[in-house]
């Protein structure tokens, strides 16, 4: 079956040509079935290729598709490279996102571009699955391209609301910043080792300056900041919120935002080389996490508050790539594709409930009409807050242990983006689902279950987000670490933990006893004494203003960045456009303008002159000639 793999992203690029061409002219049961079914398929050659792969002694197969680039020195076959890395995030992408594409089918079924969002969804998918299959950074890069394009397309899917508009261009625009840090990283690469193969480059990694690499490894940093929404470019993730709430679930739990983080671990010899790089990926990382979640504290759309949680946790991420624990981040990636998407898509089975509301000031009291979208959520909120049994317990408690062996002040930092995160999830959870219902009388005759279709992928995603934690059951346990074991042969430099047990349980119990404190704290002030979150800004305390306002943050890029930026553009308009270059083309076209108007006198009809003319031609030439010998 690993000779087979191709058949992966094949699978949804047909679901996109079928949708594309013919999705209006078939039935919109079709057109979802077609897109989901796609999906399916290449999930059910993923599970087929990773259980070989498991069974296989060999860990790494490289699988040639067809000769793509050679041009000189530049040899660029477009190969496949099937190892316990790329098939853990085939698993992720192609398994959620068949949820969500069963759970879109429900959510979309009213809305006049049904065919045209599948059509979306699926091309997502294949360049998501382009990205994590290629084995060499190029192959790479058409996919980090391909998800941009597909994520302006369905964060503008609505397109006919200009801010939704802007929204899908300040996504487009942030994500090329970092793509340029990408793509100069690449060249580097080229330039150093002389060629962009994943094969090739890690066995002679080290063969380069330690100032090559460093610089290497930042780039590439650069280009999943952007990506994965880290400190400064985050900014667009939270507006991504524009686009249909299964596109928020796709981008924030199974695809995009991951893409960073598949791409530094892939990269991982480089950051195990430069202690620079690392260095700057956990601080920019833990920076993130902790700044990201005093946001989400005082949100109260239900699709922010889980966006800047992502930005938050993608934070968390970073933080253990930086300390070098790239197997307890991938085991998070893992774990919060779980609970993620189903927090996102039941933020999306409220807002269907109320009507199109996202604001949880005007909700409350839910938790009797839409019983299975408040379980379902409970659960998702549980494992997100990182309570055990639950997996996001599991996979947040190894990257704060592996944190603490590197720094302790990183390790206090992401604690306590941890407990924020408590915090603010079940801040929803109180506002959303319990109390008296505060939305108007129309809202609550409205409310209802969402369909089999929504509700079906809300509870296997519950499953797993209970379940998940045990792909990484803790090492001192005496039980089987398997994401550890399962990603050692890719990782070139792995570190081991060399911590007491007694620590780890020290750790342990710390991060369990802040988790339930803090959540017993919001259940007082949201349940016990029914504090409401404030309904105008005036009504804020100005601390409060401040986060409310998420630091003014866009407002400083817009005042730093933009304004100057457009002034300039209109100096380079008046003076520039206009004043040199439309005066020079301008001046040439008068120019000749003017020696036609006089030439034009010389063409009187006077026969006599033309042959005069014509005489004095030939003794000019034949003068000319005689000279130059």
């Amino acid at each position: 079956m690993i000779k087979l793999v191709a058949l992966i992203p094949l699978f949804p690029l047909i679901g996109f040509l079928i949708n594309g061409f013919f999705g209006k002219k078939i039935s919109k049961g079709l057109s979802g079935s077609i897109a989901s079914v796609s999906i399916l398929a290449s999930f059910v050659v993923s599970v087929l290729v990773f259980v070989e792969l498991q069974g296989s002694a060999q860990k790494q197969h490289i699988v040639n598709v067809f000769s793509w680039i050679n041009s000189g020195t530049l040899i660029i076959p477009f190969e496949f490279l099937v190892d316990p890395l790329s098939t853990v995030f085939l698993l992720i992408i192609t398994g959620i996102g068949f949820l969500i594409h069963v759970y879109s089918i429900g959510y979309m079924h009213d809305d006049e571009g049904f065919s045209r969002f599948f059509t979306y969804l699926n091309l997502f998918v294949f360049f998501m699955l382009l990205l994590v299959l290629g084995n060499n950074y190029l192959i790479t890069f058409v996919g980090w391209e391909g998800v941009g394009l597909c994520s302006y397309l369905l964060i503008g899917f609505w397109f006919k609301n200009n801010a939704f508009n802007n929204a899908a261009k300040k996504a487009f625009i942030m994500n090329r910043i970092g793509d340029l840090g990408f793509l100069l990283g690449i060249i580097l690469i080229f330039i150093t080792y002389g060629s962009i193969s994943y094969t090739e480059i890690f066995s002679k990694a080290g063969t380069a300056s330690g100032s090559t690499v460093t610089a290497i490894a930042i780039l590439l940093f650069i280009g999943a900041m952007g990506k994965s929404a880290q400190l400064p470019l985050y900014t667009w993730l939270p507006d991504a919120m524009a686009g249909p709430t299964p596109v928020s679930a796709l981008i924030h739990a199974a695809t995009m935002v991951t893409a960073g983080i598949f791409m530094v671990v892939r990269s991982n010899v480089f950051y195990s080389i430069s202690s620079v790089a690392s260095e700057t990926v956990a601080i920019v990382g833990v920076l993130t996490a902790l700044f990201a979640a005093t946001i989400g504290l005082f949100q109260n759309d239900i699709k922010k508050i889980l966006a800047y949680s992502t930005v938050s946790q993608l934070g968390l991420m970073f933080l253990g790539l930086g300390v070098g624990a790239y197997s307890s981040a991938v085991f998070h990636v893992t774990t919060h594709a779980f609970f993620k998407a189903l927090l996102f898509l039941g933020a999306g089975s409220v807002i269907h409930a109320m009507g199109g509301e996202q604001d949880i000031r005007k909700m409350g009291g839910l938790k009797g009409k839409i019983k299975i979208t408040f379980i379902t959520m409970l659960i998702g909120t549980i494992a997100i807050s990182g309570i055990p049994p639950f997996s996001g317990f599991f996979s947040k408690d190894e990257i704060l242990a592996h944190t603490y062996e590197h720094s302790k002040i990183l390790w206090l930092f992401g604690s306590i983006a941890s407990m924020l995160t408590a915090f603010y999830m079940f801040r929803l959870i109180f506002l959303t689902f319990f109390g008296k219902f505060r939305g108007t009388h129309e809202q609550e005759h409205h409310l209802h279950e969402s369909p089999n279709s929504m509700t079906f992928p809300l509870i296997i995603l519950a499953a797993l987000s209970v379940l998940g934690g045990l792909l990484g059951l803790p090492e001192f346990w005496e039980l089987p670490n398997w994401m550890h074991h399962n990603l050692e042969p890719i990782i070139l430099r792995p570190t081991y933990s060399t911590m007491h047990h007694e620590t780890e349980w020290m750790l342990m119990g710390i991060a369990v006893a802040a988790a339930i404190v803090v959540t017993y704290f919001t259940y007082l002030v949201y349940r016990k004494y029914n504090v409401l979150p404030a309904d105008r800004e005036e009504q804020m305390k100005p601390w409060q203003r401040l986060i409310y306002n998420k630091y003014f943050v866009d407002e400083f890029y817009d005042a730093v960045v933009r304004k100057p930026l457009d002034a300039l553009s209109r100096l380079c308009y008046k003076f520039i456009d206009k004043e040199v270059i439309d005066g020079l083309v301008n001046g040439v076209g008068l120019a000749v303008r003017g020696v036609g108007s006089s030439v034009r006198y010389i063409q009187n009809g006077n026969i006599g002159f033309y042959l005069m003319s014509m005489v004095l031609g030939v003794v000019l030439i034949i003068l000319f000639t005689f000279l130059i010998k």
